[in-house]
């Protein structure tokens, strides 16, 4: 793994960011062999990681203003449509999140039409579980009566941006109902951490378990779902004081390291890059919007220089776990393999893109 240095520049930070980039692109295959029915780890797949890895490629985008990385975006969508788009389902919405990104850009029809299209899918057609949450429908998977803490950010950031663009206040409505029975479902109320899943059939939270990375697709997501629409001031409280109280428990169950386990409760789980990246993003942004009071950006500065030094020389991403289903043991997260993964490549990207807008992180401190 790299050495860290007591003082970086702004070109050092740029050219990691790059390194890790270019891996994001390359990655074809890793240390395990692919068990989802659409491939994970590669970016020429159209599946949730892809979607995640489009985001922070735009979000870079716009922080540098370069346009070969528009240009990626625009290829990767016209080659990916042009050869036929998966099943609408909860993951594979992701990547229409950058989309709708990509068409203000443009100001290209056709993407506005798919939009449109797979908004109309989550609204009216994705099945539902009680109290009308978005059930997570998985490829290959219809999880009856399921709710994920992973949909919020698959699904629900892109409903909210299609209310934003089309001028729909009803599909915003639908984004604040989803958020609110998440998180009713899903809030570990000793802890104020979120279970993976629940289930209305059998009414349980499987193996309680407090996944780590789950965990942080609401840290990494809410601050950029906050951007998106202006929501009521009671649901912003409500929201940012579901945030705060998961940040003031991460604190108590941060690794020496700086790292997350992949069980965050579980020191006896394995440390997670994907995770600890996600967290770092979403405390690091929160602060900067007045989200979080700044109290909190120790957390994310330890979590920031724990995280790079899990990116080697090449810019690969270690300690990145694989794709995880929701477990009914414990066991389950614990054994999950451990592989370079396009997620945790786009994870870090996030996080270093916004470590830019920090003096102190940026070389410029």
């Amino acid at each position: 793994m790299i050495m860290l240095e007591a003082q970086e520049t702004k070109e050092a930070s740029y050219n990691r960011i790059e390194r890790v980039i270019e891996q994001m692109k390359e990655l074809r295959g890793g240390t395990v062999q692919e068990s989802c029915p659409i491939g994970i780890i590669s970016m020429e797949n159209w599946e949730w990681p892809q979607g995640v890895g489009l985001f922070s490629l735009y979000l870079y985008y716009k922080e540098t203003g370069k346009r070969e990385i528009l240009e990626y975006l625009i290829e990767w969508y016209d080659r990916r449509i042009q050869e036929g788009l998966p099943e609408k389902n909860i993951n594979t919405m992701c990547p229409m999140l950058t989309l709708t990104y990509v068409y203000e850009e443009t100001g290209r029809a056709d993407y506005l039409a798919l939009c449109k299209e797979w908004v109309e899918y989550a609204m009216n057609e994705l099945p539902r579980t009680e109290e009308n949450g978005f059930q997570h429908v998985g490829t290959g998977h219809l999880n009856e009566g399921q709710l994920w803490d992973d949909t919020l950010y698959m699904t629900v950031l892109f409903v909210c941006r299609m209310g934003q663009i089309d001028k729909r206040d009803d599909y915003i409505q639908e984004s604040i109902r989803q958020f609110l029975v998440h998180l009713k479902y899903l809030t570990d109320p000793v802890t104020g951490l979120f279970f993976h899943g629940w289930t209305f059939v059998d009414k349980h939270h499987y193996s309680r378990a407090l996944w780590g990375r789950g965990n942080a697709w609401y840290t990494a997501g809410l601050v950029d779902y906050l951007e998106m629409a202006e929501l009521p001031q009671g649901v912003q409280w409500f929201l940012l004081s579901s945030l705060e109280r998961q940040i003031q428990k991460l604190q108590d169950v941060q690794a020496k390291s700086g790292m997350w386990h992949t069980l965050l409760d579980d020191p006896a789980s394995y440390e997670e890059t994907s995770a600890t990246a996600g967290f770092a993003y979403g405390i690091l942004k929160a602060i900067r919007k007045n989200m979080l009071p700044a109290a909190y950006k120790p957390v994310a500065v330890k979590a920031y220089k724990a995280v790079l030094r899990q990116i080697d020389e090449q810019g690969v991403v270690h300690g990145v776990s694989y794709g995880t289903g929701l477990g009914r043991s414990l066991q389950v997260y614990r054994d999950i393999p451990i592989t370079p993964m396009a997620y945790g490549q786009s994870m870090v990207l996030l996080m270093l893109v916004e470590s830019l807008k920090h003096d102190e992180l940026s070389g410029e401190g």
